[in-house]
């Protein structure tokens, strides 16, 4: 059974940090492109970044370019999202999926598909 599980959600202050995890079970990783999205309330739903399988080519949106990295352990068979300098708009909840390569290429637009993906992890920046 196919299954990627997020975690690492907390609530931070403005300027902090946190790292999000997404294990996978059932497949590797490593022959999968990852993506990462978020969804806040009376937002649309924004793809933040993504891996490509095997070359491991990353997107980051606009949004969250310089401050977030994405990065991949295949032998735990788990991809990361490092998220600082946090700011109260990145607040919300955190999903990982599987996407086609070419919506990473492509910068995980609007119409982007997202597959297989978990029950997500909720950030909160506040002070």
């Amino acid at each position: 059974q196919v299954q990627l599980v997020e975690s690492g959600g907390g609530s931070v202050q403005p300027g902090g940090s946190l790292r999000l995890s997404c294990a996978a079970s059932g497949f590797s990783l490593d022959y999968f492109t990852i993506a990462w999205f978020r969804q806040a309330p009376g937002k649309e739903r924004e793809g933040v970044s993504c891996i490509v399988s095997s070359v491991g080519t990353t997107y980051y949106s606009d949004s969250v370019k310089g401050r977030f990295t994405i990065s991949r352990d295949s032998a735990k068979n788990t991809v990361y999202l490092q998220m600082n300098s946090l700011k109260p708009e990145d607040t919300a909840v955190y999903y990982c999926a599987t996407v086609d390569p070419m919506a990473c290429n492509l910068g995980l637009g609007t119409n982007t598909e997202y597959h297989n993906g978990g029950q997500g992890t909720q950030v909160t920046v506040s002070s």
